[in-house]
């Protein structure tokens, strides 16, 4: 019995032992799965910690001058990009540590974020303006835009990111300019979570889709370079090897082609037909020139128009309110008649148009020439909204201004627009009246068609803005306090087709313009009607 006891006793012990090791095991794994967490949150709080201060730095210099921060389109498609994404980021992080009066707070205000389309359209006023501007990917990235205060570079991640928006709009050209940016910085040594791989891949794809077989091949190498077991980028080297020895072959045979037939045009040349020269300048696509406009491109005046331009005091024939103290006006073009009357509008008025009109602004909206519905366009950025005369004295005031100095009736027009053109924001070439196709423009106001039309600047802009009408070459430029007006019909009723004009996108800063759209009923005596067609 003793020794089967000290054997039973032995055997106890032993397991007994066993039992204790794995114990510690299992309380060692949990002690390193403890750290293993403690790690974690640390770095988690650090990362957490660091967003904090970077965007606390990023506030103290926005909130100085708000509107001037987000008038750097870089800046305004970063705080879309961080609202929309890098927040929802973060929230995803915090959650793990069930924070739940910072989740709740968050998942609350997340309901007032930018969305997907808000940030897509943060991008695409970017890439507009690199458009019209002419900016290289560079120059934009590093912040080095004209008028300019508040600097702010992109990291790899923005790039990227919008290279990734321009590449899901089907948008190639831009996709290979921002993934090439990318790369760039990955290349220069910046820390990103993006890595090359996924750079290449979208670079040489939208390489590939502009035709350029070679260049996607060799980026396709490079990729394989750095993760040779990547199944698209295997499956793309055979086809785009494939496809560029197709593409040798066909040019080389078009080439040959071309070498046959050049000989037989020579052929049948005479010497008088090859001795004929263009005598005519092809005329320059309206987009190309609406875009050289708005770069203070384009068109000059003559010297002897030039000389037609004056600057003048203006009392519109004597009338009583302006005959001791006239307006300042000057001539910005001839043909159309383009009037700027300086300092017609005062700094307290134009902040009381934007206090009356901030709570209002809603999407700008064009009238549809086949149904006459107003509705949203693509070609018209901007958020506006519309005060009436009745809804305070300062506005009829601005009425009466106008119509004092122009002489047309105010009972007729339409209410006072203000807008408000951020980033990007823009309204491509378009006319201001109806024209014989759209024979129910304004058939609801049952007042006309328009025949005048007065633009107030309520602010200055750093870059971009100006306002242009790429028919003739004339740009006029924001200067707040001032207000250009032109008439959109002749005198006998028909449209001068010649004051099509546009906005510039705004490059730079916030433009702020409030417009009064003058109709034909309530002028017949006022500006009697005239028996030239187009005089």
């Amino acid at each position: 019995m003793s020794f089967h006891f000290m054997i039973v006793s032995h055997l106890l012990l032993i397991l007994h032992k066993k039992i204790q090791f794995y114990i510690f095991m299992f309380e060692k794994d949990l002690v390193t799965s403890l750290k293993n967490y403690i790690t974690a949150e640390e770095n988690k709080l650090k990362q957490v910690k660091q967003w904090a201060e970077k965007l606390d730095v990023l506030s103290a210099i926005a909130m100085q001058d708000p509107e001037g921060f987000l008038g750097n389109p870089v800046n305004a498609f970063k705080l879309m990009k961080r609202l929309n994404t890098e927040w929802g980021d973060l929230e995803s992080l915090v959650l793990k540590d069930t924070k739940e009066g910072f989740i709740s707070n968050l998942t609350l205000q997340r309901q007032h974020f930018p969305t997907d389309e808000d940030q897509t359209g943060a991008a695409k006023a970017l890439l507009r303006l690199q458009d019209t501007y002419r900016l290289d990917t560079n120059t934009i990235s590093t912040g080095d835009l004209p008028g300019v205060t508040h600097k702010s570079p992109m990291t790899v991640e923005d790039c990227f990111e919008l290279g990734k928006i321009a590449y899901s709009e089907v948008d190639y050209y831009h996709t290979e300019l921002w993934m090439e940016q990318a790369l760039k910085q990955l290349d220069e040594g910046e820390e990103s979570t993006v890595d090359k791989v996924t750079v290449l891949d979208y670079l040489s794809y939208a390489i590939y889709q502009q035709g350029d077989l070679g260049r996607a091949l060799e980026l396709t190498k490079r990729l394989l370079m750095l993760d040779p077991e990547h199944q698209r980028a295997n499956g793309n080297l055979k086809y785009f090897e494939f496809q560029l020895i197709n593409q040798r072959k066909a040019q080389a045979q078009e080439a040959q082609k071309a070498q046959e037939e050049g000989k037989e045009r020579r052929k049948r040349l005479t010497s008088d037909a090859s001795k004929k020269k263009k005598r005519f300048r092809e005329p320059v696509p309206e987009r190309k020139m609406y875009e050289m406009l708005c770069r203070g491109e384009g068109i000059k005046l003559t010297p002897r128009r030039q000389r037609r331009l004056f600057c003048r005091y203006f009392d519109n024939h004597g009338h009583p309110k302006y005959l001791l103290s006239p307006v300042k006006q000057e001539d910005e073009w001839d043909r159309p008649y383009i009037v700027r009357y300086h300092d017609i509008i005062s700094h307290g008025e134009i902040e009381k148009v934007k206090e009356l009109a901030k709570p209002r602004l809603r999407r700008a909206t064009i009238s549809n020439p086949i149904t006459g519905v107003l509705e949203t366009a693509p070609y018209r950025i901007s958020k506006s909204a519309w005060l009436t005369a009745y809804e305070h004295p300062m506005i009829d005031q601005i009425n009466q201004r106008i119509e004092d100095l122009t002489g047309l009736e105010m009972d007729t027009a339409e209410e006072l627009q203000v807008a408000n053109y951020g980033v990007g924001g823009q309204y491509e070439p378009h006319f201001d009246f109806g024209r014989k196709d759209e024979p129910d423009a304004f058939k609801e106001l049952g007042t006309g068609n328009r025949i005048a039309t007065w633009l107030f600047y309520m602010s200055d802009v750093a870059a971009g803005g100006a306002t242009v009408f790429p028919d003739v070459g004339a740009a006029v430029w924001p200067k707040k306090g001032t207000a250009v007006f032109w008439y959109n019909l002749f005198p006998s009723g028909e449209g001068d087709y010649s004051t099509r004009h546009a906005a510039c996108p705004v490059l730079v800063g916030n433009k702020w313009v409030s417009n009064k759209w003058i109709h034909e009923r309530g002028q017949e005596f006022r500006r009697p009607c005239g028996l030239n067609e187009t005089a």
